[in-house]
């Protein structure tokens, strides 16, 4: 939030204005009204708020006193105004309606489309990613595990990884003890110390891979979605009989998760 400003104000009419001609030009000025005050972290004067939005004084004050009145505003005893608390109901309700499922299948099935290849939507559930969405590649007789509903645990599969490298290294310790890392294929990471060196990789890189790792002949790469709150609430992932196996995919898979992230609400930390 920024200090109130002090340079060029708006010159202001001496002389009130007209009325609103129509109700389209009445919400032009309440947004102003709205986007000044999202500004600020304090209330702020009412003389401040006329001079950002260009509005004369008894103009915003009515418009102001229209939105006290239904809880968008809030007045401070000092006749100051911040934004209301109808507005954290009204983003809480939106928020609650945007399903994750319904958000990524646009960009799941562009992805699809692209590569061929089978795109799977996985979320954490204690110390497994359940499956909660995919498309079907229809192009291999390989059988694929990551069907709707099936369950994996965190350490085999690419997108369980992407949640243990957001648990940090403790409770990845403490993953591995409760767990014991059981494999289910030669190549299955099944000891502490290889988990913890994947784990790092896949830091540094921004994806994960499952190289065979929950079944023989079929790999994935995955990134990661997080909500508006920066919090890693799914992964995306891209599965594909070994012989098809294309990790130049790997851009393509994260800038599709970064999309989807940002259809959430996500927005990356400045410089990212």
């Amino acid at each position: 939030m920024r200090a109130p400003s002090r340079s060029r104000p708006k010159p202001l009419s001496t002389a009130p204005e007209p009325a609103a001609k129509n109700p389209i030009q009445v919400i032009e000025r309440m947004m102003k009204l709205l986007d000044v005050l999202a500004e600020y972290s304090d209330p702020v004067p009412l003389k401040q708020l006329a001079l950002e939005t260009g509005l004369h004084p008894s103009t915003a004050h009515r418009i102001l006193g229209a939105m006290s009145g239904s809880g968008f505003v809030e007045r401070s005893e000092a006749g100051a105004y911040r934004l209301g608390i109808r507005l954290l109901e009204l983003g809480s309700l939106v928020k609650s309606r945007i399903s994750l499922r319904e958000t990524a299948m646009p960009a799941m099935l562009r992805l699809h489309a692209e590569t061929g290849e089978s795109v799977n939507l996985g979320i954490r559930a204690g110390d497994e990613i359940v499956y909660v969405e995919r498309t079907s590649s229809g192009r291999s007789s390989v059988r694929v595990v990551h069907i709707v509903g099936a369950r994996a645990p965190l350490h085999t599969t690419a997108t369980g990884k992407l949640f243990l490298v957001e648990d940090g290294a403790h409770q990845v310790k403490e993953y591995a003890r409760r767990t014991g890392l059981p494999g289910t294929t030669p190549t299955s990471i099944t000891t502490l110390a290889a988990l913890e060196k994947e784990l790092d990789k896949v830091r540094r890189h921004g994806v994960a891979y499952d190289l065979d790792e929950v079944e023989n002949g079929v790999r994935c790469i995955a990134a990661g979605i997080r909500d508006d709150s920066g919090e890693l609430v799914a992964g995306l992932s891209l599965s594909t009989p070994a012989e098809r196996f294309n990790p130049d995919w790997a851009p393509l898979i994260k800038a599709t998760a970064d999309e989807i992230s940002r259809a959430l609400g996500y927005v990356p930390p400045a410089g990212r």
